[in-house]
């Protein structure tokens, strides 16, 4: 199937069969796709939590507002930015870019140099802005190869952010929870949105020519 019929099949799954579980080659291939996604500066601001312990979703059920679909899906992917940048972690980036390509430290210290200030000169809350919006490029791509996978997927911003930050312990990573990610299979009987047509805004409106 192409991308577009991949999109096309794909929806926002209303309730997940418990008893199917995403396989960990296809889990693979999801994070892959969301590692590969681009992200300003290549800073990769952000980390992919994955829970698959049913205790641990049990925890964060309290928080979901959709708490049936939390429970019963295969897993589910935390999307966390950091929750602020600093010179220390820049470095860290660039030095493991120069190590990969095998350059010099430091080879890009002009522009690093630039970024430190252009941070430096923000509050750690505008930061956080820039980071957590780094992170909806990377669920666009985990979205668009859980589809050609076959594995459903619901992207959720409906929960308690405190709640899931408490209970995964990011605020000692650095880390703040942006959105979540619901892998698993479908519930034929119960998905209500399942037999329904996908329903978007025509592309003459969507599309605005100049």
């Amino acid at each position: 199937m192409s991308l577009l019929e991949d999109l096309n099949w794909r929806h926002a799954v209303k309730a997940y069969d418990p008893s199917k579980k995403v396989s960990q080659e296809d889990l693979n291939k999801i994070l892959e796709a969301a590692r590969l996604a681009p992200t300003s500066s290549g800073l990769q601001p952000f980390r992919l939590i994955v829970v698959e312990n049913q205790e641990l979703k049990e925890k964060m059920v309290k928080g979901a507002l959709n708490p049936e679909v939390m429970r019963d899906c295969s897993h589910v992917l935390v999307f966390a930015a950091w929750d602020s940048y600093s010179d220390e972690k820049i470095d860290k980036v660039y030095d493991h870019h120069t190590d990969v390509r095998d350059l010099p430290r430091g080879r890009f210290s002009s522009y690093t140099d630039k970024i430190k200030e252009i941070y430096g000169a923000q509050t750690p809350e505008q930061h956080f802005e820039h980071t957590a919006r780094q992170t909806y490029i990377a669920l666009g791509l985990a979205l668009a190869q859980a589809a050609e996978l076959k594995v459903d997927s619901t992207p959720a911003e409906g929960f308690s952010n405190d709640v899931v930050d408490e209970i995964l312990e990011l605020r000692a990573l650095g880390l703040k929870s942006v959105s979540l990610l619901y892998l698993g299979y479908r519930d034929e009987q119960n998905d209500w949105l399942s037999a329904m047509k996908k329903v978007r805004v025509p592309m003459e409106e969507f599309v605005i020519k100049k």
